[in-house]
């Protein structure tokens, strides 16, 4: 098995191996600025549906992770689930294909965080995702 091309900056983000994005990563983060995170992942053949482009559960899978994370760490570390994911796929993205996330929180309250993200191909938007999380207390 041939290493994974990964961006300059990107490192992996390491869960635990016995959980559900373990089996779909590696996922990867890179610091853009003072607490503003971007993600990806290198689409890989095991990501494809049937019609050999990534998966959309694959997608939202990768959406989900990454908000949920921002959340966590937006909310000062707190425990937080996904109360609402909406998924609006705009292209396809095929093998290969460096997928970029990109989280931008919408707004930030006592109990729940308002977030939305976009994620890319290049200069192509493949999905726009937004969200609600519940936050449940510290970690």
């Amino acid at each position: 098995m041939s290493a994974i091309e990964v961006p300059p900056g990107f490192e992996v983000m390491s869960p635990r191996a016995d959980r559900y994005s373990a089996n779909l990563g590696p996922f990867y983060r890179k610091e853009e600025s003072e607490g503003r995170w971007v993600f990806g992942f290198r689409a890989e053949q095991r990501h494809l549906n049937n019609n050999q482009v990534v998966h959309g559960g694959c997608l939202m899978s990768f959406a989900d992770e990454m908000l949920g994370i921002s959340v966590h760490f937006a909310a000062g570390r707190k425990r937080c689930a996904t109360i609402s994911l909406n998924n609006e796929f705009v292209t396809a993205a095929k093998e290969g294909d460096w997928i970029l996330g990109t989280p931008e929180l919408v707004r930030v309250t006592r109990s729940v965080v308002f977030i939305r993200g976009t994620l890319t191909v290049g200069d192509k938007t493949i999905l726009v995702s937004s969200g609600i999380w519940k936050l449940l207390g510290q970690h």
